[in-house]
């Protein structure tokens, strides 16, 4: 036991030298072992383990690619009103290029149907907004003022998408009529402020609302204007008025009557249509209160300008 023991650490040397070496030996670079697996198409459904299989798997697209998304076929993909807006675009692109071609008044330019605002919203199937279509149709009426025999042929291709399938010739006012009641129903508007009066022959009442003339309409000049179409044609004592008014204030309401009370009036005597053209009481009044601007105090009106 004892030579035993003394022959132990003469092992446990050489074992610590061995290591050593194998430690110091070179040692060949081995590649790392890549395992793919194919998916055969074939009916027996076995794999086809053969060295081009496997490079070709291994050929991985887009490598190298950390972020990647697909393109969109047009601009206006991501914003609100993608369909109308390539068509503002396109609209804008052609009055930038056809500015300069020689135009013809208002009144002597084709007559178009426009699209309304309802039917472009239902053809796009987008909410657009009335502020959005004022400015394409307004470049679309521009276009539309030029010369005829100039106009290019991608204007008039433009210019399709905004008409309406109907004849504009055969678009006629509807005649106001009376009905089995004796009634005669007109309509006006000004400003803010929409009318409907129904106009029957009687002795002179008028109401507005449910209510007396005087008890809507505080003013003297108000009351006038609201009845100026009988007071013009004598016509104060003959007719009753029945009138619904809404919307604006109070001198909005009382020339919206106007025309209304005008208009009825005509359906029972067509021959005042004369004296009610002269008085003023058939037009439409298309004024309107001019919009605040930005920077503005009011419409027009600036801030006071101080140089120190």
């Amino acid at each position: 036991m004892a030579a035993l023991a003394s022959r132990l650490p003469h092992l446990r040397c050489q074992r610590q030298l061995a290591n050593v070496q194998l430690a110091q030996m070179p040692r060949k670079p081995t590649s790392p072992r890549v395992f793919l697996r194919t998916i055969s198409q074939s009916s027996t459904g076995t794999a086809d383990p053969t060295p081009t299989t496997l490079v070709e798997a291994g050929q991985i697209p887009y490598q190298g690619i950390t972020h990647a998304r697909t393109v969109p076929a047009t601009p206006s993909y991501f914003s609100r009103e993608p369909q109308f807006n390539d068509l503002y675009i396109r609209i804008s692109n052609l009055l930038t290029r056809y500015h300069h071609l020689p135009t013809v008044p208002p009144g002597e330019a084709p007559v178009v149907p426009w699209t309304k605002l309802d039917e472009m919203r239902s053809q796009m199937g987008e909410r657009i907004k009335a502020s959005h279509y004022a400015k394409v149709m307004q470049a679309a009426k521009r276009l539309n003022l030029i010369e005829p025999t100039l106009r290019p042929g991608e204007v008039k291709m433009a210019l399709q998408e905004f008409s309406r399938d109907i004849n504009p010739f055969l678009n006629m006012p509807r005649p106001i009529t009376i009905d089995k009641f004796g009634r005669a129903v007109g309509v006006g508007k000004r400003k803010e402020s929409t009318a409907r009066a129904f106009v029957v022959e009687g002795t002179g009442e008028v109401l507005i609302n449910g209510k007396a003339l005087h008890e809507v309409f505080g003013r003297v000049h108000d009351r006038e204007s609201a009845l100026w179409a009988l007071t013009a044609t004598e016509r104060l004592d003959k007719y009753n008025v029945w009138a619904l008014v809404e919307g604006g204030g109070t001198t909005g309401q009382a020339e919206a009557l106007t025309l209304a009370v005008a208009k009825a009036l005509i359906a029972h005597e067509p021959a005042l249509k004369t004296a009610l053209r002269k008085a003023g009481c058939i037009t439409r009044d298309p004024r309107t209160v001019e919009r605040k601007k930005h920077g503005h105090v009011k419409a027009r009106k600036m801030p006071a300008w101080v140089k120190r």
